[in-house]
């Protein structure tokens, strides 16, 4: 697997740099000299629909189209992309008018994790269920672990987080930013602007998978979610509940399935 052209990932080909190099001193041992480091790139970004203002998140500032398509969609803002009657994206402001000027932008109760700067909220007994009976092989996972994860950028700065949305055959779009929610928002807005039936993808991340994680597949009924780190209890009993496989510890030759192991061709079930 390779990574694919025009995906969220492909910043590269569109000029955009997401990190600066900064002066400082470098130590090794008992040498230091003043030199160059290449720092990650993180801007507040503010968000306004219908002229209101939504949230202001820290981010990469990159692909923002797909991020907003996507953070509205998974924050339940809207139902699909063709809600959306244009995106203004002007410095450090996203101003988005949906079809509906009148739409209301909900509140949520229940605070779940956040990165990047921002936090989002949620109603638990609100979460949707995974309607999906797809299912990969482990096979699929470790090919696509070692696929996707492999980041220069993140080789370069060491600070960034990598999200990728697959099927079977290929790799849909590959994310990354300071943020792994943010990375995530930016592939289901990518799946979502190209009419992609989410219920027969999962994910891919580099980095812890959350609550917040969690609720975010749920919403774009993403059945399968796997990350070569470590996940959270709340992440793995929402999960258990509402039908989403997860997957950590993806690295190596192993794997650690926590929930619903019969999306995993060959993996025993989980006991309870």
């Amino acid at each position: 697997m390779s990574r694919p052209t025009g995906s969220p990932g492909d910043h590269e080909k569109t000029g955009v740099t997401m990190f600066k190099r900064l002066p400082c001193i470098k130590v090794d041992g008992e040498t230091t000299k003043k030199d160059l480091h290449e720092v990650i790139e993180e801007v507040p970004l503010a968000l306004f629909v219908n002229g209101r203002h939504a949230m202001t998140a820290m981010m990469s500032p990159v692909q923002l189209e797909d991020f907003v398509t996507g953070y509205l969609f998974t924050e339940q803002i809207i139902k699909g992309v063709d809600e959306i009657e244009s995106i203004k994206i002007d410095k450090n402001r996203m101003s988005v008018i949906t079809k509906n000027l009148f739409k209301v932008l909900g509140p949520k109760k229940t605070i779940l994790s956040g990165c990047g700067g921002s936090t989002s909220y949620i109603d638990t007994e609100k979460l949707p269920k995974i309607q999906s009976g797809y299912a990969i092989s482990t096979a699929n996972i470790w090919t696509s672990v070692k696929a996707v994860l492999n980041s220069e950028l993140h080789i370069t700065t060491g600070g960034i987080h990598i999200v990728a949305l697959l099927d079977k055959e290929k790799v849909i779009a590959v994310s990354e930013d300071i943020g792994r929610h943010n990375a995530l928002d930016r592939v289901i807005g990518y799946a979502l602007r190209n009419k992609i039936d989410l219920s027969r993808t999962y994910v891919i991340v580099s980095g812890r998978i959350s609550s917040e994680m969690v609720r975010k597949c749920l919403i774009a009924n993403i059945p399968i979610i796997v990350s070569r780190g470590a996940t959270t209890t709340l992440a793995v009993e929402t999960a258990e509940n509402t039908g989403l496989t997860v997957v950590g510890f993806a690295r190596g030759g192993k794997m650690v399935i926590y929930t619903h192991a019969e999306r995993i061709e060959g993996a025993a079930p989980v006991p309870r």
